[in-house]
């Protein structure tokens, strides 16, 4: 009595011909290309100019540790990246699919965007962000926050790829871990404050200035909104777009005209609206929307657009 398997390795093993030797098994981990941990690291540097084109990480994890005096500029999409101990750097990050960490850095000046974004001991940080969630920050001082500016061409593909919408930003509602009685670790940066007056484009490497980059506040791929600053006024509206073939276009379009018009955007937030959520929303005249809770889009909605878009002004 044997194992059926094992009869049946024996068998191809006698129909093998003589001389002929068996070759090594291939497994899908061994076919993968093989990633050389120095090319997703910066470390150690002082008084540089670095980066990484669109395409060079390619949703890699990515460290920067102990650099300074040094601009670091990934212009790609990344799993996460951890940033530790540094000083007095200037960085921009692309899309980042998971966090962002920042751990013991001082006197640095940064654009990024990411899910999650986290501050750990460290002091005088400066960050115009987009964050899917809430930024936290733990043992830390002087951290100030703006709503992250940034485009280039690529821009937007890297947010679909890092699986980020451009729309959900949270920026400005930061949780404190250890906050300390009278005192605010944080604040939000100027409203007039300009992205590139803290973060400049790059200027000394060639490869790097050819990315075309625009910090102009009206070509941000991210709508820049007012989050939690105080309000001027106790009027507000809530715009609603159903998903379609150009929600994306229609409501960039929408919101310029309505800054245009001398309304502030206060915030925006791609969601799955439900049946429950419409009732909430439209009251008694929610029974015209369900129709467009359950419509079916075409195939080719962009990846990542969901039910309904909001947009408070």
């Amino acid at each position: 009595m044997g194992c059926f398997f094992s009869r049946r390795r024996k068998a191809d093993k006698e129909s093998r011909p003589e001389g002929e030797e068996e070759l090594p098994k291939q497994y899908s981990w061994d076919q993968r290309e093989k990633v050389d941990p120095k090319d997703y690291m910066f470390s150690g540097l002082k008084n540089e100019t670095v980066g990484r084109l669109p395409g060079r990480v390619a949703g890699q994890q990515f460290l920067i540790q102990d650099c300074e005096n040094c601009n670091i500029y990934i212009f790609d999409h990344s799993a996460t990246i951890t940033i530790d101990d540094c000083t007095n750097c200037i960085i921009f990050l692309g899309p980042v699919k998971g966090s962002v960490f920042f751990r013991n850095c001082r006197d640095c000046k940064c654009t990024l965007a990411c899910q999650q974004f986290r501050v750990r001991d460290c002091r005088k940080l400066e960050v115009f962000l987009c964050c899917a969630t809430q930024p936290i920050i733990e043992s830390s001082t002087n951290i100030k926050f703006g709503c992250f500016q940034w485009y280039y061409p690529e821009l937007a593909f890297q947010f679909k790829d890092a699986g980020l919408s451009i729309f959900n930003n949270t920026w400005s509602n930061i949780h404190d871990f250890t906050p300390v009685s009278g005192e605010l670790n944080w604040s939000l940066l100027p409203e007039d404050a300009v992205v590139q007056d803290y973060v400049p484009l790059p200027t000394t490497d060639e490869e790097l200035k050819a990315v075309r980059i625009s910090t102009e506040a009206n070509r941000s791929i991210v709508p820049i909104s007012r989050g939690q600053r105080q309000k001027s006024s106790d009027e507000s509206c809530l715009v609603v777009l159903f998903a379609g073939d150009y929600t994306i276009a229609n409501a960039r379009k929408l919101i310029d005209e309505m800054v245009g018009k001398d309304f502030f955007l206060v915030q925006t937030k791609e969601v799955s609206m439900k049946p429950e959520d419409a009732q909430r929303v439209f009251r008694e005249k929610a029974p015209d929307f369900l129709p467009l809770l359950n419509k079916e889009f075409p195939a080719s909605l962009p990846c990542g657009m969901l039910k309904s878009l909001m947009i408070v002004a």
